[in-house]
């Protein structure tokens, strides 16, 4: 592991995860999915870098999979999951939470945050030497001016939620994360996917489903032919950060 500095030093915020994890807190101006991706070789599998921050809830999870990097990737669609089942616990009944594939987490249609995902070059029906799931929630906003200047994206706190932190927030991610996993190895991936596909946002008349290598298939009522959306090109660019600022759009 790098030596520590302001960046990374830990400071007051703990985090209380589950057996089989390891946290590394890094100061509010660290990038946890950077951090984790640059140094996942010697972090290791389990390891949870959390950013203490007022309006963001952000991680990184660095996993070590033991199946070719082909089908290694579908472990992001086990990491949105456990992610939008830790909203859930927090939120106002019946509040919708939905993904827009593959990566964008809305609530009430308002677009709260989402998931990415980074692998080493390397074959792909070999395992990857480590894999990174990053997630971030929008908490609370500090852009100026009312909400309804911004009907495309919300936060947790405009839509309701009860008063979290992102480390309890992450908290429960990391037990939602252990239980699908638990789930993958049990009944194979398809609770996984069954989890995922029941908040993806609905479409009329479609059978969705998704393929070993993570590809989301789409068939639709009355045509033969067999729609695919590819997740690595997907994964690629993710559809909800923003490059300029580094958070949700």
């Amino acid at each position: 592991m790098p030596p520590e500095n302001r960046v990374t030093t830990p400071f007051a915020t703990a985090l209380d995860l589950p057996p089989g994890f390891r946290p590394v807190t890094l100061r509010e101006v660290g990038d946890a999915f950077a951090h984790a991706r640059a140094n996942a070789a010697e972090l290791g599998a389990g390891t949870l870098v959390f950013v203490g921050r007022f309006d963001l809830a952000e991680f990184a999870l660095v996993l070590e999979p033991d199946e070719p990097l082909a089908t290694a990737r579908r472990a992001f669609y086990a990491g949105l999951g456990a992610l939008a089942d830790a909203l859930a616990t927090h939120a106002p009944p019946e509040k919708a939470i939905e993904f827009v594939w593959p990566d964008a987490i809305h609530v009430d249609n308002g677009l709260v945050g989402g998931a990415q995902l980074a692998w080493p070059d390397g074959p792909e029906d070999e395992p990857a030497q480590w894999l990174v799931f990053g997630g971030m929630i929008r908490t609370v906003s500090m852009a100026e001016g009312e909400p309804g200047l911004r009907p495309l994206s919300a936060t947790l706190e405009e839509e309701g939620f009860e008063e979290i932190g992102g480390a309890a927030l992450v908290e429960s991610f990391a037990r939602h994360f252990m239980t699908a996993i638990d789930a993958w190895q049990e009944y194979g991936f398809n609770a996984v996917a069954k989890n995922y596909l029941a908040r993806l946002k609905p479409e009329k008349s479609v059978r969705r489903d998704i393929d070993d290598n993570g590809d989301l298939l789409v068939r639709r009522i009355g045509k033969l032919e067999v729609e695919r959306n590819k997740l690595v090109p997907a994964l690629k660019m993710p559809s909800w950060l923003d490059p300029k600022t580094g958070g949700p759009k």
